[in-house]
This record gives C-alpha cells, structure tokens and sequence, in this order.
C-alpha cells in the first residue's frame, strides 16, 4: 500500500483511506461481522487511515470501527490515523448542521467514547454551518487541540472562501471534498486552492456512490433504508446515460487489465492536489478489489481517454445531511 504525508500534518497515511458511512444505516442493512472482517483485512493489506463520522449513525459507525481496531489501537495507536467528523445533529424530521462551540466540544467527546481512544487525529467539521460564524466553529476546535482531545483540524465540504474564512482563526490543515469522474467541480478553484496552501485533500465517493462500481443497472432497487432509493442520481434518463459510460469505462478498463471501479479510484489518485481515495466496504472482497488501485498507474494518454468517454456523462451530485 502507497503511503503519503498528508498535506502539512506530518500524518503518514496510506493512499486509500478506509470510509464507514456505509457502516451507519443510510446504505441499508449489513452484517456487523462481515464488516468488522473487511477492516481486519484493509488493516493487513497495509491501511492505516480510516475516517468516519459522529453523523454516520451518531456513533454507530464511529463504535463498530473502534470494536474492530480495539486490539491495535491499544498496541499499535501511533501506527494509527483516525479520523472523524462532527457539526451535525439529529432532528425531529432528520439531520441538521450545528458547528456551534458548544455542539463540537460534546461531539469530540462522544465521538472519544465511541472509538475508545482517547485522542482523535484528525477532527473535521462534516459541513459548513450557515448559521455559525466561521471563526466560532475554528475558535472552539482551537481549544480542543490546546486539550490535547483532536491533534488536526480539518473541514469537509467547505468552498475555498469558507476555507480562507475559517483559517483566519485556525488554519485549515485538511479538507475532505465529493470527488469522483462525474463530479469534478472541485478542480475550479478549490484544488488549486488547497495546492496553493499546502492542505491536505482526502476525497469521499470516488466511486460516485456505487455507479462506478459497475455493479448497477437500469433495473437495480435500493432497500428502503438506502438513501439511493431516494435520489433522483439513481433513475430517469440521466441514470441511463450515465450507466452507459460506466460501461465503456468497464470496456476500457477490462483492456487494462483492472476493474471499472479500480480505473476509478487510481483516476482520483492520479489527479494533482488529491492525497488520499476515501473508499467503503462492507465486505472482504470489496477491499481486496479497491486496494489494488492505489498500486495501478494511469499514464496521459489513460487520462486523455477517459476524458473523452466521459464527455457523454451527466454530472452526479450526492447527498447533503438534509437529504438523506
């Protein structure tokens, strides 16, 4: 596994990171053992980073991947990056952002119990807040570094105005941004930003929330409890476009000797500025499979090419806390 220094943190941390979204209940259910395996094994293949959430089922994910890495967290904590996310809360009729001092210093805390650690290395605030000021939010997670509770601050979602605000209190170390072959909005300006200040860029959904899998068709029905059953993404005309470029993308990567989801994930490990591929699994061979990319080189003609099969796309948006 390719290892990396994540922008100016001095964490060492492996190329792909290890998500738990799909651990929380908005990806349906799963078996916890089948879980708990899989991040044995990105463990062995050479994963250190793993990266969760209190919002990923207020503390449900955050408690299974800290079950699961008990053994080395109390042997091998320093070989270790755990990273996680506060800044939401649970509403009567859903999710919520709250990035207010008072909401983070109590998510930090229940997200130390949760994991079972006793320092976080890497906090973000999972999406701006539009109702707190940025320099409270950058204010209270300043503290929390002087406690010792968190060793990096980072943010998730923000633009790179948001990013430059923030920092005038507490400089943004990290940022964890939507990225995969249909989203690309982040190259405008918020990639030439994070370049330009030295921050370190671990991107979520390389794998565009399954379509880039290869494993969807026109015909694929969510569980209830999956979000996707919900999303405009997953149906209409847009859908059918899309499942046709996944599928020449298949083509193409099948020439190559490696799968459309590993094209995928080595594309976002290609681009300049990115770090570190956040990519989820539920079961063994999901991470066997995704691994391998971060060991794959695309070359210029590669990228040249996918661009051009990707021309007939429609753009992908994913989900916000309001809409899951």
């Amino acid at each position: 596994m390719r290892s990396t220094t994540l922008g100016s943190t001095g964490l060492l941390v492996s190329r792909i990171a290890f998500g738990t979204w799909q651990l929380g209940g908005d990806w349906g259910t799963f078996a916890e053992d089948d879980a708990r395996r899989a991040i044995h094994r990105a463990r062995e293949l050479g994963v250190n980073f793993f990266d969760t959430a209190q919002g990923y089922g207020f503390g449900a994910s955050e408690r299974l991947l800290g079950a699961a890495l008990r053994d080395e967290l109390r042997g091998h904590r320093d070989e270790l990056v755990i990273a996680t996310k506060g800044g939401l809360r649970r509403t009567g009729t859903g999710v919520a952002r709250d990035a207010s001092p008072a909401a983070l210093r109590a998510g930090v805390d229940a997200s130390l119990t949760a994991l079972g650690v006793d320092h976080i290395d890497l906090y973000q605030v999972h999406w701006p807040d539009p109702d707190v000021p940025l320099a409270d939010t950058a204010g209270a997670l300043e503290e929390l570094v002087a406690a010792g509770k968190i060793r990096h601050v980072g943010v998730s979602n923000y633009t790179a105005e948001q990013m430059a605000e923030f920092s005038r209190t507490l400089p943004v170390e990290t940022l964890q941004p939507p990225y995969h072959l249909f989203r690309r909005g982040i190259e405008d300006t918020v990639l030439p930003y994070t370049r330009r200040r030295g921050i370190g860029v671990l991107v979520y959904g390389p794998l565009a929330h399954g379509l880039l899998t290869g494993t969807l068709g026109e015909d694929t029905v969510f569980p209830a409890d999956d979000w996707r059953a919900k999303s405009e993404v997953f149906r209409g005309e847009a859908y059918r476009r899309n499942l046709g470029v996944v599928h020449a993308l298949e083509e193409f990567a099948a020439f190559r000797d490696m799968t459309v989801s590993q094209l995928a994930i080595a594309w976002t490990l290609a681009r300049p500025g990115v770090d570190a591929a956040i990519v989820g699994a539920r079961r063994v061979h999901h991470v066997e499979d995704s691994l391998a990319a971060a060991d794959l080189t695309l070359d210029e003609t590669d990228l040249k090419d996918i661009d051009s099969i990707m021309a007939a796309a429609t753009s992908v948006a994913g989900p916000s806390p309001e809409s899951v």
